[in-house]
């Protein structure tokens, strides 16, 4: 069904690009018939140049060219009706529309190409979107997810913030939201190893404090050996790892430094946890029994937004930060998927349609509290 799909839009866009082709070709004859019948002195002729100039918008460098071409030929008619072509008036206009048209190729070619390189660095990018940060499903044990994720460099797909998620045995499900320092491509070495630190160790530890330990060392380790001396002491990110078990109505968090979550009740009332955050992961002198464990409520119903500080610390262009509890206090009722479209729409609308810092955000909507054994499984996140 896919492939019918895509073959159905290839088509459309052949036929569409071929129509507005007709454009320049109907300008060519226009102007060629209106300027045979205009008086010797009336040169219309120069005019020409549009059409060529006009056909990069709408087609290729080979279409330029015969569009080119084209008008080259209707100026020599115009010639032929005009004193003859070998005046010094229709020779001069000849190859002034023939070096045009040879320019006008070129940068319909150059800009091909540049399209064609462009192309490929985002099929790069998304690949490594998928490769590190894997797909979330809609409904994880009691939980319906959505996440979003929009980075900040235009061409980039991915950067230095960061989610994933898994299932332990029990049935417990846990969620890491993290940010590295920096935006962009630079910043995907660190959230590389995070994400797959996260994975590997968040079966292997029963409390979110050590995990987030476990973590810590990671980042450590990873400063020690390839921080440069000029950035000694600036490589940390900021996480928040949430525990959520299937069959009691609470849920479990431990920040490093990151933005609360809001908590969506039904009927517009959005809260606050009051977390007790440790510092970042990476900044010296953090201490593993530095990390707190807090509990809270969530209950069927209810839906936990976590995110990063690219989301409210994104400004207007008045300089004033998003206010997301404000904006989301109108949509405590969506569903999670819903609820990421309503913001991403209102943060472009509110930043002019770009971001200064990469942001994402996670969408929990609890359903249910279930008391079965579920099979393990280890999940990740993705850009829509």
């Amino acid at each position: 069904m896919g492939a019918r799909q895509s073959l159905a839009r290839l088509r459309q866009s052949w036929q569409s690009s071929h129509a507005l082709l007709l454009l320049p070709i109907a300008l060519i004859l226009i102007i060629t018939v209106v300027d045979i019948r205009t008086p010797e002195n009336v040169h219309l002729g120069p005019a020409l140049v549009i059409a060529p100039a006009l056909t990069p918008s709408i087609a290729g460098p080979w279409a330029t060219g015969m569009v080119g071409a084209l008008a080259v030929a209707a100026q020599a008619f115009i010639g032929v009706f005009h004193g003859g072509i070998a005046t010094t008036n229709h020779i001069v206009q000849l190859v002034t529309l023939a070096v045009l048209s040879v320019l006008i190729v070129i940068y319909c070619a150059i800009r091909e190409r540049r399209r064609e390189q462009l192309a490929q660095v985002r099929s790069v990018a998304e690949a490594a979107q998928h490769v590190l940060m894997w797909p979330l499903p809609e409904q994880i044990g009691p939980l319906r997810i959505a996440s979003l994720y929009m980075a900040a460099e235009e061409e980039a797909q991915i950067g230095g913030d960061l989610y994933a998620a898994t299932t332990l045995v029990d049935g417990t499900v846990r969620v890491l939201i993290g940010d590295v320092r920096g935006k962009g491509l630079p910043a995907i070495g660190e959230a590389a190893l995070l994400l797959g630190s996260f994975r590997e160790s968040a079966h292997r530890h029963t409390t979110l404090p050590d995990l987030a330990a476990t973590l810590e060392q990671s980042i450590s380790r990873y400063a020690a050996d390839f921080e440069p001396p000029e950035e000694v002491g600036e490589r940390f990110a900021t996480a928040l790892f949430v525990e959520i078990p299937g069959g009691d109505p609470i849920t479990r968090m431990t920040s490093c430094g990151h933005p609360p979550p809001l908590l969506l009740s039904p009927g517009s009332a959005v809260t606050v946890p009051s977390l007790h955050p440790s510092p970042p992961l990476g900044v010296e002198g953090t201490k593993s029994g530095d990390h707190t464990l807090d509990v809270f409520s969530f209950e069927p119903g209810d839906t936990l937004l976590l995110y990063t500080d690219g989301v409210i610390e994104a400004r207007d262009a008045g300089g004033r930060f998003y206010p997301l509890a404000e904006r989301v206090a109108h949509w405590t009722d969506s569903s999670p998927e819903a609820l990421m479209h309503h913001i991403r729409r209102d943060l472009l609308a509110h930043t002019g349609g770009r971001l200064d810092d990469d942001a994402a955000l996670i969408a929990l909507h609890r359903t249910s509290t279930v008391h079965r054994r579920q099979h393990h499984k280890v999940l990740g996140g993705h850009k829509h």
